[in-house]
């Protein structure tokens, strides 16, 4: 075993979404970025693997346009519950585009690292962070890595770190980051499913799922095509009740999908993968989300959307957002990181995630969900902009967002609590 010395200006933990857009953000600023990834690309992942328009900004203004061209397109969201289905189109919006993507992930993190390659990030395969070293004033000194091929370790010593870790944050909870479990947290599980519909134009959510005795579960099931002769099939669930957490997740994809093989053509008997899950922490429930000089990004940081458990373009854009705040403190050094950083969180998500928590919270009693589940596919006027809203697809430009979201949740939860009969 050798130990060598790697000087960069910023290191990343993790080449995922976050990792990625991060380091590239930074490389083309010409700052110095070194990337210590655990696995080997292409890897797999749980993941739904659907790209909203948010997420397609992103990796347009990351010159992944041509990339997603060759993947397969979808326009909106099929929602299904008791008995009735509502195709609802992604709004028109001068900011994102009203299509999304379908990519594996398997796919999408091996070219979005790529990508951050190209411009002059260094991506290190292989290579599991074991242990971040701190000054006795608290900030990061260096990192300790392992090739877990040869066994090597590097010590990575940079002004700058960003942990992109994922939700199994490692060294991200070694730094005291810890996730506030008052607040929701979710778990999915994904498998892929061949069919001969694959070439749908519409993702699907199955949103009045029940449990083996048949009561509504606060979660849905997703079915999402890639174009390929495959479905992306899953399942998610809200875990923030005691009542929930002992949901075998495995057993309620196999229902979901016995639920939905006459429809999709499919069955445990065509699955073309085992099953894979995680858990989904999210409304950015983590803190303290940075130090000194270091920051968490993408799901390290909770940064999952809590209205549908979406990740992928919060990764994007908190990467991004991580490498904007340290660029401004190179140029600005009396510059307080943790401070600006926290602030440009809360001007980009504060208001949304905390009228999203509070949501979630609510339709997690089934006597609340049934109801609103049953009202909302049975209108498309009110379904309309509820995905609107779950999406987070408001104009940015509109300076009255969060009082318009705000007041339209509200609305459809008073609506919800009056409601009493449904079908």
């Amino acid at each position: 075993m050798s130990i060598s010395r790697i000087d960069t200006t910023v290191a990343i933990v993790g080449a995922g979404p976050s990792g990625a857009s991060a380091a590239y953000w930074l490389a083309i600023r010409n700052i110095p970025t070194v990337v210590l990834e655990k696995k080997h690309f292409p890897r797999e992942k749980a993941c739904g693997d659907g790209l909203t328009p948010r997420s397609v900004v992103q990796l347009e203004s990351m010159g992944l346009g041509e990339f997603l061209k060759g993947k397969h397109m979808y326009y909106g969201l099929r929602a299904l519950a008791y008995g009735k289905a509502l195709e609802i189109p992604w709004p028109k919006s001068p900011e994102y585009p009203d299509h999304g993507y379908v990519v594996t992930r398997y796919e999408l993190d091996q070219a979005i690292a790529e990508n951050a390659c190209s411009v002059g990030a260094r991506v290190l395969q292989g290579y599991e962070v074991v242990e971040a070293i701190r000054s006795t004033a608290g900030r990061i000194e260096f990192l300790v890595a392992k090739d877990k091929d040869s066994g090597d370790v590097v010590e990575i010593f940079a002004q700058y770190f960003v942990l992109a870790e994922g939700a199994n944050s490692r060294i991200a909870r070694s730094l005291g980051a810890a996730r506030d479990r008052s607040e929701p947290m979710g778990m999915a599980i994904r498998g892929y499913f061949n069919t001969n519909r694959s070439d749908e134009a519409w993702i699907e959510s199955q949103m009045d799922l029940k449990d083996e005795g048949g009561n509504v579960i606060p979660g849905y099931g997703w079915v999402f095509p890639l174009g390929d002769g495959r479905v992306n099939v899953g399942f998610g669930l809200l875990t923030n009740s005691n009542r929930w957490k002992s949901i075998n997740t495995t057993q309620a994809l196999e229902r979901y999908v016995t639920q939905i093989g006459p429809s999709w053509g499919i069955s445990a008997t065509n699955s073309g993968s085992k099953p894979i899950g995680g858990k989904l922490q999210m409304g950015h429930t983590i803190s303290p989300r940075s130090g000194l000089n270091f920051m968490l990004v993408g799901d390290t940081a909770g940064s999952i959307n809590p209205f549908n458990g979406e990740g992928i373009s919060y990764a994007l854009e908190t990467g991004r957002l991580g490498a904007d705040v340290i660029s401004y403190v190179l140029s600005n050094p009396s510059t307080d990181l943790t401070r600006l950083y926290q602030a440009r969180l809360q001007a980009s998500y504060g208001n949304y995630y905390a009228i999203a928590k509070k949501f979630v919270k609510l339709i997690s009693e089934p006597k609340i969900m049934a109801p609103a589940i049953w009202m909302a596919t049975r209108d498309e006027r009110l379904m309309t902009p509820l995905v609107t809203v779950m999406a987070n697809l408001f104009s940015p430009q509109n300076p009255q967002i969060g009082d318009k979201l705000y007041h339209y949740v509200e609305r459809f939860a008073s609506l919800v609590r009056a409601t009493k009969a449904y079908s």
